[in-house]
C-alpha cells in the first residue's frame, strides 16, 4: 500500500508571535499602563503641589518686602474718598487687594508699578474698571494662580487669582471692617501688632476658581450671594436662591472681596457648605457696598490646602482639622495655645 503524501510541517520565522500570544502581551501592557498611570498621576500632582505652595512662598516674601519698605503689610481691601468730579462718590469702590498692592513686590514685578492705586478700581456701578488701569487688571499673573487648578481667567475683564488673603475667623458676620486676622478694609498691620507669632498667623491661602453651572451646584466652585443690612448670618446663606452673582469666585487679582483676593477661616478647608458673600446696601458713602462673606480656603490637592505664614513659610493643613485650632491659625492677637 502506497504511503500517503504528508505535507511539510508549518515552521513559523524566527521572532515571530501567534495571535493569542501577541493578545496576552497586549494586555500585560495594559495592565502595566494601568498600575503606573496613577504614580505618575500622582507625581505630577505632588510636583504641582510644590510648585504652588512655593508660589505662596514668594507672597510671603513680597508681603515682608512690603514691611521692609512701609512698616506694614498692605491693606487687605482700600475704601476712600474718591477725587473730585469722580463718577461715583462710594469709597468702597476703590477695593484694591493685598495682592494689587504686592503685585510690585513680585520677582519681576516692575511691570506693575504701572498700577494706580490712587484712582478706585471700579469706575461705575456696573463694575467698570478705571481706564487707567484697564489693561493691568486684566493682566494674567502667573503667581496666582495655583498650578493643580485650570489657570485661567474667568472673567474677560480681569486676571484671575486662586490665592486670597486672610481676614481672620470670619467672626462678626464676615465683616472685612472690625477683623482678628491680617487683612482686611484699610487695614495696615505692623508686625509688632501679631502676638499670636508670625509662625502661626496665617497670612495667605488658596481657593479654587470658579465655574457657573446648572442646577447641580458645587460647593467647591460656586458661592451664594445675599443682600447685607448689617451684618451677615447663616439664615441668609440658607435662604438665598442667588448664584454666582456677577462673576465667578477668584474672577480678580485686583479687587479686595471676598468673592475675589479675600478669604476667612469661618469654615474649615474643603467645606462642603457653600461659600456665602454678600454686599452692604445700607449706610453712607463711606460704607455702601462693603463685601461681607464667608468663604473658605479650597483647593485640588488631595486632603488639605496650603497655607502661608506671616513669617514667609507655608503649611499644609488637613480637611479634617477641628474648627477652633483653624481659626486659632487665622487670628494675630487670640492668645491661642499650640
Amino acid at each position: 500500500m502506497p504511503t500517503p503524501l504528508r505535507h511539510p510541517p508549518t515552521r513559523r520565522p524566527p521572532g515571530a508571535f501567534t495571535l493569542v500570544e501577541l493578545l496576552v502581551v497586549i494586555g500585560i501592557v495594559g495592565v502595566l499602563a494601568s498600575l503606573l498611570l496613577p504614580a505618575v498621576q500622582s507625581t505630577r500632582e505632588s510636583a504641582r503641589r510644590a510648585d504652588c505652595s512655593n508660589r505662596l512662598r514668594q507672597l510671603g516674601l513680597a508681603a515682608n518686602n512690603h514691611i521692609s519698605a512701609t512698616g506694614r503689610l498692605p491693606s487687605g481691601s482700600d475704601a476712600k474718598p474718591p477725587p473730585p468730579g469722580f463718577g461715583v462718590q462710594e469709597w468702597t469702590f476703590f477695593r484694591w487687594s493685598a495682592l494689587a498692592h504686592l503685585a510690585p513686590y513680585l520677582e519681576n514685578g516692575a511691570e506693575y508699578d504701572a498700577l494706580n492705586l490712587d484712582l478706585p478700581l471700579y469706575r461705575d456701578l456696573g463694575g467698570g474698571v478705571t481706564e487707567e488701569n484697564e489693561a493691568i487688571v486684566r493682566t494674567v499673573i502667573p503667581q496666582y494662580l495655583c498650578p493643580s487648578d485650570r489657570q485661567e481667567r474667568v472673567s474677560p475683564a480681569f486676571g484671575p487669582t486662586n490665592y486670597v488673603a486672610s481676614t481672620g475667623t470670619g467672626a462678626g458676620g464676615g465683616t472685612p471692617r472690625k477683623v482678628d486676622g491680617l487683612f482686611g478694609v484699610n487695614s495696615d498691620f505692623k508686625p509688632s501688632e501679631i502676638t499670636d507669632g508670625l509662625s502661626k498667623t496665617a497670612l495667605f491661602s488658596e481657593s479654587l476658581l470658579g465655574e457657573r453651572s446648572d442646577d447641580s451646584h458645587n460647593p467647591q466652585r460656586e458661592y451664594k450671594f445675599v443682600l447685607v443690612l448689617n451684618t451677615l448670618n447663616q439664615g441668609m446663606c440658607d435662604f438665598t436662591t442667588q448664584w454666582n452673582l456677577s462673576e465667578p469666585l477668584g474672577f480678580s487679582w485686583a479687587s479686595g472681596e471676598f468673592r475675589c483676593a479675600l478669604y476667612n477661616h469661618w469654615r474649615t478647608p474643603n467645606s462642603t457648605e457653600f461659600d456665602c458673600v454678600g454686599a452692604a446696601i445700607g449706610g453712607s458713602v463711606a460704607t455702601r457696598y462693603t463685601p461681607y462673606g464667608w468663604r473658605a480656603a479650597r483647593s485640588v490637592h488631595a486632603g488639605g490646602v496650603n497655607v502661608g505664614m506671616a513669617d514667609g513659610s507655608v503649611r499644609f493643613v488637613t480637611d479634617d482639622i477641628g474648627t477652633n485650632p483653624w481659626r486659632a491659625l487665622s487670628t494675630r492677637a487670640g492668645g491661642e495655645l499650640d
